[in-house]
């Protein structure tokens, strides 16, 4: 007997989730090890999507189960207001001498939405401190994802996201997306067309004036939309401008951040960089909720500057820096460091690429796309139901053993960086199956 028929499903509201359909055919996880779920039927789960993005270092690694248990014991948790502890110190100073130089303040929060909500608050609280009161706008872009807070939902540009809940923040305005199927279909990392479409921010600031922005706000690939690659000199022409504007540039590094691209961060991978890096998600690998927001030091000194001796920041969480998050993210990068996790990612980024792009003349496939050990497939939606076909896809993965994430009608593909080079082939067979799978035509 499945476990679900013992369990009322009344009351949990799941989130993103179209709720009376699961309850009618309710999927439920009950462990994980490694790569690997095993659901309430006893049928074992290939994890092709890092959990959400985030298990970086597979599930239930022991060095970071340890951590969290000798942690839970010694010090369940500390106020950060006023009060802090050790490893919250020890955290910030590694992820400071990890980040890009110069960024050696880090802010910490329990999600990749509070992150977003937070940087964005120092960007404001910067240009406040030295006087540019009038630098109050912010700049997103269409099909960026930032998080569920209002601050994030008005920078993102997702449409579904924002509709059922009015105007957000007002003076945001977005860039165009950097995804054009007629001119970048089945690119196989960076696009070597579209660095011209930064040149929007151009416009934007001619409209309303580079002293009424504070921030631009990007994802460095478009992960939640459908691993949407920035094409060649993109970023570099992003940084270009703002620098020269008085813009700061925030790097929303919640997906690409430790190890997702081979390197610590999306910032160092591209060589660009920005002024704030948001994170979450890998900083624990998945196994306690926690984010950091980078900056540059600059940005700090000058909020503390104006203070004095006073409260520079009127923002924080009940949880910043909790003792469990901590030893789990100090365990993490114990883990990401000693078993060479990014170095592997960084090796394993073709054979993703060529599994996913073995499947290119599937029905219905438009599109393929990857970078670092992520990846895409583009699927073209049903006459008058956009979204069914992808849906259809991951209910026949998940039937047939393999977790994915799909977005509209576009499959994504991100598993942990401890995953084998068989389990990527595991993973390219299943969803070819899948595609020639009757179920999707239509």
């Amino acid at each position: 007997m499945r476990l679900h028929n013992e369990l009322d499903l009344g009351a949990y509201w799941l989130p993103f989730t179209a709720n009376r359909a699961f309850k009618a055919n309710p999927r439920l996880i009950v462990s994980a090890s490694g790569t690997r779920y095993r659901t309430d039927d006893g049928r074992e789960l290939l994890d092709g999507i890092s959990g959400l993005w985030c298990c970086n270092a597979g599930h239930s690694h022991p060095r970071i189960v340890e951590a969290i248990q000798r942690q839970a014991a010694e010090l369940d948790y500390a106020t950060a207001f006023q009060v802090g502890h050790p490893t919250a110190f020890e955290l910030a100073g590694r992820l400071a001498a990890m980040a890009p130089t110069g960024f050696d303040a880090v802010f910490f929060t329990n999600s990749g939405s509070e992150s977003v909500d937070t940087a964005l608050k120092i960007a404001l609280a910067y240009h406040h401190a030295r006087g540019e009161h009038s630098r109050t706008r912010f700049v997103g872009r269409e099909r960026g994802y930032h998080g569920a807070g209002f601050g994030g939902m008005s920078v993102g540009g997702i449409a579904n996201n924002r509709k059922a809940f009015g105007a957000l923040l007002p003076g945001v305005v977005h860039l165009p997306q950097t995804h054009d199927l007629d001119q970048q279909a089945f690119s196989r990392g960076q696009p070597t067309w579209g660095a011209h479409l930064a040149d929007e921010l151009e416009r934007i600031v001619a409209v309303n004036h580079a002293s009424t922005i504070a921030a631009v706000v990007v994802e460095p690939f478009a992960g939640s939309a459908g691993v949407l690659v920035p094409p060649v000199g993109y970023l570099e022409r992003l940084r270009e401008i703002t620098q020269r504007h008085g813009i700061l540039l925030i790097f929303d590094e919640v997906i690409t951040a430790f190890g997702r691209l081979g390197a610590g961060f999306a910032a160092e991978r591209f060589g660009v960089v920005p002024d704030i890096i948001t994170t979450a998600k890998g900083l624990t690998s998945g196994s306690v909720p926690m984010g950091a927001v980078l900056a540059r030091g600059e940005i700090r000194d000058t909020m503390f500057d104006d203070a004095g001796d006073a409260i520079e920041f009127f923002h924080g969480y009940t949880y910043s820096g909790h003792p469990l998050a901590a030893a789990a993210a100090m365990a993490a990068l114990d883990v990401y460091e000693e078993e060479e996790l990014f170095h592997r990612a960084r090796r394993l980024e073709p054979v993703l690429e060529e599994t996913l792009h073995a499947l290119a003349d599937k029905p219905n496939v438009i599109d393929v796309r990857n970078i670092g050990l992520a990846g895409a497939i583009e699927l073209a939606p049903r006459d008058g139901a956009p979204g069914a076909r992808g849906s259809a896809a991951f209910e026949a993965a998940f039937e047939r053993g393999v977790l994915v994430r799909t977005t509209g009608d576009i499959v994504a593909v991100a598993p942990p960086l401890v995953v084998a080079e068989q389990e990527i082939a595991a993973i390219g067979s299943v969803l070819g199956d899948v595609l020639d799978d009757p179920v999707l035509g239509g």
